[in-house]
């Protein structure tokens, strides 16, 4: 079975929310490693899942990125890429599908069929509706050094996961962290 992972950009007070300045998509000054190691992931998936408006913005930034050295442009481009959406009607990018009806049973059945990794990023509600419905394998959390204060957090209210397993870490030059842990 496919590993479902949500990979999440967060900052140090776990707002995954970005509703200031904290994060850039292309990374600013010596981003290297943390190319290096995003690479390293989207090479181990062909799957990306996300909600309406996530997928909104992903669609009017990255296929305009025709410069873009980081790769995440060419990424995009061609992965197999899976909408949450009971109101979208055509995607407009390449290599969309739209999933509707109960998110939780569309990636039950993504999961089962042959591939690699899926992963789910940005998309905060869609990600608490899959880990409410105990369908999420690992979390990826790239952790930001900055406190935004405010902003919806990737677990929901009230949720809890008794234990984690932690199976990466590393820190990157930029001062932004990485961590992997597995659900037990």
């Amino acid at each position: 079975m496919r590993t479902l992972a949500i990979t999440q950009n967060i900052t140090l007070d776990g707002a995954a929310e970005m509703l200031d300045d904290w994060f850039d998509p292309q990374g600013s000054g010596d981003v290297a490693d943390l190319l290096a190691e995003q690479n390293r992931q989207s090479a181990n998936s062909d799957a990306l899942l996300t909600g309406r408006r996530t997928f909104e913005d992903f669609r009017s930034y990255w296929p305009l990125q025709t410069e873009d050295p980081t790769g995440i442009t060419a990424y995009l481009n061609q992965v197999n890429k899976y909408v949450v959406s009971a109101t979208l009607e055509e995607p407009g990018w390449q290599n969309t599908t739209i999933l509707r009806g109960d998110p939780v049973e569309a990636v039950r059945e993504l999961k089962r069929q042959p591939g690699l990794d899926i992963v789910v990023t940005g998309s905060i509600t869609l990600c608490h509706s899959l880990i409410a419905g105990g369908v999420v394998d690992e979390y990826r959390l790239f952790v930001y050094p900055a406190v935004q204060g405010r902003g919806r957090r990737l677990f929901p209210d009230g949720f809890k996961l008794p234990h984690l397993t932690l199976r990466e870490a590393m820190a990157f030059s930029t001062g932004i962290t990485y961590s992997r842990y597995t659900v037990d």
